[in-house]
């Protein structure tokens, strides 16, 4: 098998190609892709309208990389074993449908408590947008919960019904959001952020390793640190 790295909304992936180096469309005109070359690598499918290149300039260069796949919808693939990891930090838990909306959030902090800001970048298709906000003085952890606040509070109502994948580098939101862990601070804030989530149909938080050159989530960091400077 040859693969090409390509983005996929903020995310690195490497995509299947045919013997001229191109994508290698199936009838449906999806792409095969995975987020990691190594057995066990889960596959997915994706439109190539939504692949980008990486910029770097080695990437476009084919690789060849005989690996074990597993395909999360119908099982194992090509031999796969059963109960291998999950793909690496920043990979949703599935593929990412078509009309997704793709959401970077990051909260900053000088000092601990001190003046703290908050970023996010949103993704709906070809459209953008992003969020810079000074909150005052305040915590890490309340600026990192408030980012994931003012991105879903600027989503459309029509938005709660289709698929929303929220990206933090923040374990503590990611567990107080997703893993039932109990608020034993910013009670408020968490319980008015819960009932937000909850109004949501399809709503995945997706934790992403911080500062490690995802670059949604470091236009997010850098959105967060210019709201305390020009503040």
């Amino acid at each position: 098998m040859r693969w090409i790295r390509r983005r996929l909304r903020g995310n690195e992936v490497y995509v299947r190609v045919g013997a001229d180096g191109k994508p290698d469309a199936g009838s449906d005109g999806r792409v095969d892709v995975v987020y990691k070359l190594a057995d066990g690598a889960k596959l997915y499918r994706a439109s190539p309208r939504n692949l980008e290149p990486t910029g770097v300039a080695a990437d476009e260069r084919p690789v060849s990389a005989e690996i074990e796949l597993t395909d999360p919808g119908k099982g194992a693939a090509k031999g796969a074993a059963r109960g291998r990891k999950k793909p690496a930090g920043g990979a949703p838990s599935r593929p990412i449908p078509d009309d997704a909306i793709i959401i970077y959030t990051d909260g900053a902090c000088t000092g601990n408590p001190g003046p703290a800001g908050i970023g996010a970048v949103i993704m709906d298709g070809a459209q953008r947008r992003e969020i810079s906000e000074y909150l005052g003085t305040g915590t890490n952890n309340i600026a990192e919960l408030t980012a994931i606040l003012r991105a879903l509070e600027v989503l459309p109502a029509a938005a709660r019904a289709r698929p929303v994948l929220v990206h933090s580098d923040s374990s503590y939101s990611i567990g107080l959001l997703s893993k039932g862990w109990k608020a034993k601070a910013n009670a408020d804030l968490v319980a008015k952020l819960r009932a937000l989530v909850a109004r949501f149909s399809d709503l995945e938080l997706v934790k992403v390793k911080g500062h490690a050159g995802v670059p949604e989530n470091e236009r997010a960091d850098e959105l967060a640190r210019l709201a305390i400077e020009t503040r």
